[in-house]
């Protein structure tokens, strides 16, 4: 009896823990999460197909760059209605919606779980090696180990790239079919360059944030920021994240966009940009990244920040 009263006491304590995440963080992070695949898939769309394209875009006119631009977004439907170029740049819909509002939930969940446990396990030795800026360290190592641990999504990720660049290996191929050919390994694809971007992009995501918060606008608190604070401190966090990953995600991107099937190591991709394109290319697809991405990283922030103040009235009611 004592035995099962002490289970039910743990899983009682387990299921609390888990609707207090879904009441605070995760629901806000997914109705963040949710919103943001409907506004910014499109230019989420765009960039990866500027990513993995291997040729130069720039024309002799201005009209022969649009033209060679437009064929590299649109493809075959270059030629297409608007409406039906609209419909296009939303592929993969259901895997993007997946991923996205997992890896928000993880992402904007996650990090504060961490940053407590750092603080309640290494505080003191933050504090001893980083002073004041103990608290802007906290938040951006917290950011860097969810950024590494965000991996575990990569086969989401991957069905979702795909989908965007490449939908013709996905064509006639259920998940099923797609898990027995690849094996888990062949979907996660590309896992050590995404650690390797996901780590300095996180650590520069949270760690800018806070540093606005912080430094910009003298808050000791940062629960505290404002919606336009937020705003702010995320878009400082989110164009340096982006800019600093971008090389990394270029590599990522055509690793994940190839058929089933083809092996390439990010070692091999890294030397034939180089080699074939130059160091520019890593770089490519920068732009509509900064103007998609970092719209999109600020609202999902901000917003998961405003559900949770909303979310936190509502209880307190």
């Amino acid at each position: 009896m004592g035995g099962a009263t002490h289970a039910d006491n743990n899983s009682g304590k387990s299921n609390k823990g888990l609707v207090s995440i879904f009441q605070g963080h995760g629901g806000a992070a997914t109705m963040a999460g949710t919103l943001e695949i409907l506004f910014f898939h499109p230019f989420d769309t765009v960039a990866k197909r500027m990513m993995s394209n291997t040729t130069s875009l720039r024309g002799s006119s201005f009209g022969e760059t649009m033209s060679n631009v437009n064929k590299c977004i649109f493809k075959k439907h270059a030629d297409a209605s608007f409406t039906a170029k609209v419909a296009y740049l939303y592929p993969g819909s259901l895997y993007a919606m997946t991923y996205k509002v997992l890896q928000r939930v993880y992402k904007f969940a996650g990090q504060p779980i961490v940053r407590d446990a750092i603080n309640e396990n290494y505080g003191d030795n933050f504090k001893a090696a980083f002073g004041k800026k103990s608290k802007m360290m906290s938040e951006s190592v917290a950011g860097s180990l969810i950024g590494i641990g965000e991996v575990i999504l990569l086969p989401l990720d991957r069905l979702k790239v795909l989908s965007q660049t490449n939908p013709e290996a996905l064509q006639n191929r259920g998940l099923l079919g797609i898990i027995r050919s690849e094996g888990i390994a062949g979907l996660y694809a590309g896992t050590v360059v995404t650690m390797t971007r996901n780590a300095p992009g996180s650590f520069c995501l949270f760690g800018g944030t806070a540093f606005t918060k912080d430094i910009i606008f003298g808050l000791e608190d940062y629960s505290k920021a404002t919606f336009v604070q937020n705003m702010i401190a995320s878009a400082v966090g989110s164009c340096l994240s982006i800019t600093v990953t971008n090389p990394m995600d270029v590599i990522k991107t055509r690793i994940q966009n190839k058929d089933f099937g083809a092996k390439h190591s990010g070692a091999s991709i890294l030397t034939a940009i180089i080699r074939e394109e130059g160091v520019g290319a890593f770089f490519k697809g920068l732009t509509p990244k900064v103007l998609a991405s970092a719209p999109k990283l600020v609202f999902a922030y901000t917003m998961t920040e405003y559900f949770l103040t909303l979310m936190g009235k509502s209880t307190k009611k």
